[in-house]
C-alpha cells in the first residue's frame, strides 16, 4: 500500500524545505566599511530561511569600502528578500543587487571583421555553460553574418561612417532597449564609442584589446611588437568608459614569446589570449563576481 510522503524533519525538529521550493540567489553589495556588516547580512538571510552556500568579502583600506558576494538558497519570495535588503541597505548605505544564480545574462556582441572572440563566446555559450544568452550580433561590416547564422544568432548590420556615427549609436541603443540587453561585449569591434554611449551603458559594456597599449598604437600592432622584439604578448578585458581603453580592468592574460616567433605566430597567440581573457571577464560579470571600486574592480573568483 502506498503512503503519502511526509516532510523530512531535521534533528532540531523543524520541517526541512523541499529542494524544489528553494531558489538559489546571488547577492552582491558594497558600502562604507564598518563593524557588523557580515553579521547583519548573514542574520537577515537566516531570518528569511536562507542557507549560505558561498560567501566572499573584501574591505579596501584605500577607499574605505567593503565588498561582498553571497550565494544563498532560500524559499522566501524575491519581493520579501528585496524588501528586507532595502531596509538593510538604508542602514549601511549599501549599493546592492540580487539575482538568480546561473541565470543567463541577455548579451549583445559587437564585432567588425575578426571572428575569433565572437566564435569563442558563442561556442562557450552552447557547449560550456557560459551563463549568457547572446540575443544579437551587431557589426559595422557583414563579415560575421555567416558565423552568427551558424549559431542561430540574429545579425544586425549597422554601418558606421563619420557622418552616420550618431545614427548608428542611436540604432544600437534602440536594439539594447528592444531586446532587453543587460550586457554589451565589444568582441574586436573596431570603432570608438562616443562618451554619451559609454555613459548610457556604464558598468555593462566590456571590451577586449591587446595589452601592448599605450605602445604600438594604430595599424598592425603585432608587426610593430615583432619589430621591437617583445617577449610578452597579452590581452586586457575591461569595462568601457569615455577614456579610450582605460576603463576598470576585469582580467588580463599573457603569453611568453621569443625571437623564433613570426608576426603570424604573434597574431595567432594574441587572438588566443584575447579569447581567454574576454571569456573569463564575461563569465565573471555574468556570475556577478565583478564589483566596481572606482577605477578598479573587485573580482570574487
Amino acid at each position: 500500500m502506498s503512503h503519502a510522503s511526509e516532510p523530512v524533519v531535521p534533528s532540531n525538529g523543524a520541517a526541512a524545505t523541499p529542494a524544489a521550493d528553494l531558489q538559489h540567489w546571488v547577492l552582491t553589495l558594497s558600502c562604507p566599511d564598518r563593524p557588523g556588516i557580515v553579521h547583519a547580512v548573514a542574520g537577515l538571510l537566516a531570518e528569511h530561511g536562507g542557507n549560505i552556500t558561498e560567501s566572499q568579502q573584501f574591505g579596501d583600506p584605500t577607499t574605505g569600502l567593503f565588498f561582498m558576494r553571497v550565494q544563498v538558497e532560500s524559499s522566501s519570495p524575491r519581493a520579501e528578500l528585496e524588501g528586507a535588503l532595502t531596509e538593510l541597505a538604508d542602514r549601511f548605505a549599501m549599493t546592492w543587487g540580487l539575482d538568480l544564480a546561473g541565470r543567463p545574462v541577455r548579451t549583445l556582441v559587437m564585432g567588425s571583421t575578426a571572428a575569433h572572440c565572437l566564435n569563442d563566446l558563442a561556442f562557450r555559450q552552447r557547449s560550456e555553460n557560459l551563463p549568457v544568452e547572446i540575443v544579437a550580433v551587431v557589426s559595422n561590416h557583414t563579415a560575421l553574418a555567416d558565423l552568427a547564422a551558424f549559431y542561430g544568432i540574429p545579425f544586425h548590420h549597422v554601418p558606421v561612417t563619420k557622418a552616420t556615427k550618431a545614427q548608428a549609436e542611436t540604432a544600437l541603443l534602440a536594439l539594447v532597449a528592444d531586446l532587453d540587453v543587460e550586457l554589451v561585449v565589444l568582441a574586436r569591434y573596431m570603432q570608438i564609442l562616443s562618451d554619451d554611449l559609454c555613459r548610457a551603458l556604464s558598468g555593462r559594456i566590456i571590451n577586449i584589446h591587446h595589452s601592448f597599449l599605450p605602445s604600438f598604437k594604430g595599424a598592425r600592432p603585432y608587426a610593430q611588437a615583432h619589430d621591437r622584439g617583445v617577449k610578452l604578448i597579452g590581452a586586457t578585458a575591461h569595462y568601457v568608459t569615455g577614456d579610450l581603453d582605460e576603463g576598470p580592468i576585469i582580467e588580463q592574460d599573457v603569453e611568453r614569446v621569443d625571437h623564433s616567433r613570426t608576426v603570424e605566430d604573434l597574431v595567432a597567440l594574441g587572438q588566443d589570449v584575447e579569447r581567454r581573457a574576454l571569456a573569463r571577464a564575461v563569465r565573471w560579470h555574468a556570475e556577478h563576481r565583478v564589483l566596481l571600486n572606482g577605477h578598479r574592480t573587485i573580482v570574487f573568483r
